[in-house]
Parts: structure tokens; C-alpha cells; sequence
């Protein structure tokens, strides 16, 4: 039978995990609050509307609940802005992108994964120590790479740019081809299966944990960003813009007054909403990818 004290440490225990979890949620719960202050502060933001008889009443950074609400933002957005063409352009830049860096990403990490050949250490090391560098310190040269073969201020450079060196990244998807155990490609050779047989009909259909991982993270890179594609597009002519460089070109403009703000946000918000959608959607497999890749290479 238990003593007393047995049981009197089983209770100490037991309410100190107790303790433990009720104070590990309620930070959670603090940080979550914090975290989710800008965005409702951004929705709010977006739909404010304090307009009376046509003009502008007090300042988007005055208070924080609006005076009222609506869509005037949305519609000035929409009807005196470019956004929609930035949109598509932001989109058409994305998607191309995406295809290109998946299918390298796959094909450098499965071959320095599964095959051997003589420079496979010195090409691993090298992309490791490259990846040590920020992107945007190249971009001196790419532009003047771009600009001597004349492809600056057109989306086919952007796209050059983000999925030229994107077989780079393939540590992540190199440690989910390493799960894979050898013997399937032994076994698919026996059996008579190419080198490309045995990647396209035995690989290709167990990774797509990691394969919808690198479509997440190749479509997001481009759709955020702002510093390659505002020195590669310029400010000469604003239908080629994406999205991030039409809203800071239309925030900073000389014609900008004091209610573009919240049309800037809302803009803000529109943009969010695709990736916020694919992470939902997919966010399993994302998580998949992720912890299955992240092993000893």
C-alpha cells in the first residue's frame, strides 16, 4: 500500500503539472492577443470609412475602432489604382516561378541525395555556404547582368531571378529523399526501370509531402517581395508592377493624400488572402514536408 508521503508526492506532482500547463496556455493566450492585434487593427483599417459629403474625417492613425464602415477603400482601390493589373502580374510572376523552383529543387536534391558522383560534397558545401548570404546582396550585379542584356523592367526578369538559384535550396527536400529507403530504386532497377522511370514512377508519387512544400515556399517568396522586384521593374511604367511595388509606389506618390493610407491597407489585405488560403488548405502536407525533410543530411 502507498504511505502518505508516496501519496502527497503524487499530489505535488500532479498540481505542478497542473500549474505548469495552466501557465503555458495563458502566455500562448497572451502572445496569440498580441499577434492578432495588427491584423484586426488592418481589417479594421481597411474597412474604415469617415467620409462626410466627399471629404476625408479625421486620421487613419487617430484611433483604433472607426467611425464607421464600409467599402469606399476597396472601390478606390479597385477603380483608381492599377491593383488588378498588379494582381495578375504579381500572379503570372508567382505561378511561373513556382513551377520552375519546384521542378529544380526536386531534381538537385533527389540527385544529391540518391546518386553519387565525384562532386557531390564540394557542390553540397558550396550551396550551404551561399546560403549563408542574403539574396538582395547580389542584386547590384543581377541588375546590371539584366540591364546589359536588356531584360530590366520586364516580369520575364523577375521570374529569372527567383528561380534561377532556387535549386540551391534543396537541404530540406534532400533530407525527405534521404528517408527514402534505397532499396525501392535497387528494386525498380532489377526490375528494368530507367533512371527516369524509377524518379518519375517510384519517387515522384511518395513525395508530396515535400513536393507541396516547396510550392508553398516558392510561391510565397516572389508574392512578398518588394526589394528585387522594385530595382528590376522601376517606377517608369506602372502596369508591370507587382503588387508590393504599386502599393509603396502608390503610398509614396507625389498625388498621394492622407486617405490613401487605408487604401493602402486594404490593398494589404487582398494580397494576404491567397497565401493565407493555400497554407490552409495544405498546411498538413506543408507540415509533412517540413518534419520529414528536417533530419541528418
Amino acid at each position: 500500500m502507498e504511505t502518505i508521503l508516496e501519496k502527497n508526492k503524487k499530489s505535488s506532482k500532479k498540481n505542478k503539472k497542473v500549474l505548469d500547463i495552466i501557465f503555458s496556455h495563458a502566455i500562448l493566450i497572451i502572445l496569440a492577443v498580441i499577434w492578432l492585434i495588427p491584423i484586426v487593427w488592418m481589417i479594421l483599417t481597411a474597412f474604415r470609412e469617415e467620409w462626410i459629403n466627399g471629404v476625408f474625417q479625421g486620421s487613419v492613425q487617430s484611433n483604433f475602432y472607426p467611425r464607421g464602415f464600409g467599402v469606399e477603400n476597396f472601390r478606390r482601390l479597385f477603380s483608381e489604382t492599377y491593383f488588378i493589373k498588379w494582381f495578375f502580374n504579381t500572379l503570372l510572376v508567382a505561378v511561373f516561378t513556382t513551377i520552375l523552383s519546384t521542378i529544380m529543387v526536386v531534381i538537385v536534391s533527389y540527385t544529391v541525395s540518391k546518386l553519387r558522383f565525384r562532386m557531390r560534397k564540394p557542390l553540397m558545401n558550396i550551396a550551404m555556404i551561399l546560403g549563408l548570404f542574403p539574396g538582395f546582396m547580389s542584386i547590384i550585379a543581377v541588375y546590371y547582368i539584366l540591364k546589359s542584356m536588356g531584360l530590366t523592367q520586364s516580369l520575364f526578369a523577375l521570374i529569372l531571378c527567383y528561380s534561377a538559384s532556387s535549386g540551391l535550396g534543396f537541404y530540406i527536400a534532400k533530407g525527405f529523399f534521404d528517408i527514402i529507403p534505397t532499396a525501392l530504386l535497387e528494386s525498380a532497377k532489377i526490375d528494368g526501370a530507367s533512371g527516369l522511370q524509377t524518379f518519375l514512377k517510384v519517387i515522384l508519387p511518395l513525395s508530396k509531402p515535400i513536393i507541396i512544400y516547396t510550392v508553398l515556399t516558392s510561391f510565397t517568396g516572389p508574392w512578398m517581395d518588394f526589394i528585387f522586384a522594385r530595382v528590376i521593374l522601376g517606377e517608369s511604367n506602372s502596369q508591370i508592377h507587382t503588387v508590393s511595388v504599386g502599393l509603396y509606389l502608390m503610398i509614396h506618390s507625389s498625388q498621394a493624400d492622407g486617405t490613401m493610407f487605408s487604401t493602402f491597407i486594404a490593398g494589404c489585405i487582398i494580397v494576404s488572402i491567397p497565401i493565407v488560403a493555400l497554407f490552409l488548405v495544405m498546411q498538413k502536407y506543408y507540415v509533412e514536408g517540413v518534419t520529414s525533410g528536417a533530419v541528418k543530411g
